[in-house]
């Protein structure tokens, strides 16, 4: 072994030229393969952190009458089921030891009504429990003007890309209620307008839902401009509104509803969903408005009567999952736990939830992934063929060391040292390179307000991960690249017999 190392690194030195290329193939490659499973990694993070950690969770439930997983972006804005079984829901939730925080939120597609125009805007509306929404996801966004809802508030949080895009529609500028005009917040179009600037502190939204009897417009008052840390493009669609309003808006049964002394029959009705209960009446003369029959048990429910947030009506249910907890384990094991006990939800991963969100960040990362494996058949190809030409090159010297003796292995191991030598110097320090130059990227501060490159990133800015399993990834990858180089090489060598020498010389 040691005799043929001595051999490899002599032939190294001699041929000098053929080495640098191979060598600066090897550092390039594990340079960009360094560089390209950090990309993968941060853009994991960010993804994780973005979307998991600040809107929606690792996992989601759903109806089980929802047709399709995708419920934060569905086709045509299609009305995403309700969910009535919350009560029920909840301690299978509490049961499973993997579950780390649940957040009931309604969601659902709004039309935007407006006094001055007959052309209406459109706005998803998240419904939640204002302080149990922060407590699931602290950090997701900014308020830039005006302030938080205060518990129970009837408020709405009004998105920066939300708003700019109604300007454009409406020449309407929003305010929290008691602000004022920011100039800097401006948008070009809002900016031009100068003093003859309209705005307005509250907005009109009708809920758009299949399966309800009936929808309200109601007036949602705006406590605060919010604007989120990443994907503000995407997630900016989205405005939140306290959980009451919500159902009002929609039409569902609110917490007070579901709170009245109503006779058992009647609460039988109030725990079936749209389809079912338009299903129990044969025409539309004997549907009764979901906002009426609300107003009237709303008269008819007692001063002492209990009532939460967790009653009424919502479409999913948000949660995240304990670090370190097995995700497909955890999303079998729950869906096996709400089968059990008839939930009439299941759960979902939220890159399906999350429809053509979800799908990008896949698609992104399979083409990070492609990238490398590319790379990794580019070098395996140069070297191949650089190394066979060596061999090819070298006839007459393999077939003297073959007449003194030496076997095809010590040949096929020669040449497996010499690569494995280029390897191991040259592609060290392209992967020493690589990790450099990601622990130096985030301190340029890359950013980006494009929302496609922002699942690149990892977030707003450019931040490339890198932890010691990516490390060995790399290395591992460096090892493929030097077997799958060396193997053809290796053959052409050992083939080479002492009468092919004297032929060539």
């Amino acid at each position: 072994m040691k005799l043929m190392l001595t051999i490899a690194w002599r032939n190294i030195l001699r041929h000098r030229g053929k080495s640098l290329v191979i060598g600066a193939i090897l550092f390039t490659g594990a340079f960009l393969m360094t560089v390209g499973n950090g990309v993968i990694t941060g853009m994991a993070a960010g993804v994780e952190t973005n979307i998991v950690n600040g809107f929606m969770g690792d996992v989601v439930l759903v109806s089980d009458a929802q047709k399709s997983d995708n419920i934060l972006l569905p086709l045509m804005g299609s009305s995403i089921e309700p969910i009535t079984s919350y009560k029920r829901i909840k301690p299978i939730l509490a049961a499973q030891p993997y579950i780390r925080h649940a957040l009931p939120v309604g969601k659902n597609l709004a039309m935007m009504l407006d006094e001055k125009t007959d052309t209406p805007g459109f706005a998803y509306l998240i419904g939640a429990d204002f302080e149990e929404y922060r407590k699931m996801f602290p950090d997701n966004f900014k308020v830039t003007e005006g302030r938080y809802p205060r518990p129970g508030e009837r408020a709405m949080l009004f998105p920066t890309f939300a708003r700019g895009e109604f300007y454009n529609f409406y020449n309407i500028w929003f305010l929290p209620e008691g602000g004022a005009v920011v100039k800097e917040h401006l948008s070009k179009e809002a900016l031009a307008a100068g003093a003859a600037l309209p705005v307005s502190s509250s907005v009109v939204m009708m809920g758009m839902t299949s399966g309800i009897n009936s929808t309200n417009d109601l007036r949602f008052p705006i406590k605060g401009i919010v604007e989120y840390k990443a994907l503000n493009q995407i997630f900016g669609h989205f405005c939140l509104v306290d959980i009451e309003s919500y159902r009002e808006c929609l039409g569902y049964f609110t917490a007070a509803d579901m709170a009245a002394q109503v006779p058992k029959e009647e609460k039988k009705l109030l725990a079936l969903e749209g389809a079912d209960l338009d299903s129990m009446f044969g025409g539309e003369d004997m549907m009764v408005s979901g906002a009426g029959a609300a107003r009237e048990k709303k008269k008819a429910a007692p001063s002492g009567a209990a009532k939460t947030a967790e009653d009424g009506t919502y479409n999913a249910v948000f949660i995240k999952l304990n670090p370190g907890a097995t995700y497909k384990r955890a999303l079998a094991s729950l869906n096996a736990a709400l089968t059990q006990g008839q939930a009439g939800v299941r759960a979902v991963s939220w890159n399906k939830a999350s429809g053509p969100i979800g799908s990008m960040a896949v698609i992104i990362k399979v083409a990070l992934f492609l990238f490398v494996t590319l790379l990794f058949c580019v070098a395996v190809i140069i070297i191949v063929n650089t190394l066979t030409m060596a061999a090819i090159e070298r006839t007459a010297e393999i077939g003297m060391m073959r007449a003194i003796g030496a076997h095809k292995t010590f040949i096929a191991g020669m040449f497996l040292g010499e690569t494995a030598i280029l390897s191991a110097v040259f592609g060290g320090f392209g992967i020493t390179a690589g990790v450099v130059a990601v622990r130096v990227i985030p301190l340029f501060r890359i950013t980006t307000t494009n929302d496609i490159l922002q699942i690149l990133y990892g977030g707003n800015f450019f931040h490339p991960l890198l932890s010691l399993s990516g490390v060995a990834l790399t290395v591992l990858q460096l090892l493929a690249v030097t077997v799958a180089a060396a193997l053809y090489p290796m053959r052409v060598a050992g083939g080479i017999t002492p009468l092919e020498a004297i032929a060539r010389d």
